[in-house]
């Protein structure tokens, strides 16, 4: 974890380490995604979905509880 300070018009320096692991350039545009409390500034990728495979925990399996539902709702 690195710690950052915001200069004077709300900017950000990114550490040297973390602009070269993830291919930031000058110019490069990034998503700000805020989550409650939580800011995230997403680098850009060149395939969205191979990138976002695999997020999401195998367990619990969120469709098996969908279905566990659906079959008490059917009853």
């Amino acid at each position: 974890m690195a710690t950052v300070k915001t200069l004077a018009k709300g900017q950000i320096v990114i550490p040297a380490e973390f602009r070269r692991r993830h291919g930031i350039k000058p110019g490069t545009e990034m998503q700000l995604l805020e989550y409650g409390d939580v800011l995230y500034l997403i680098p850009p990728v060149d395939d969205p979905v191979e990138a976002a495979s695999g997020i999401l925990p195998l367990k619990p399996s969120l469709t098996e509880k969908l279905l566990r539902e659906r079959r008490k709702d059917f009853r």
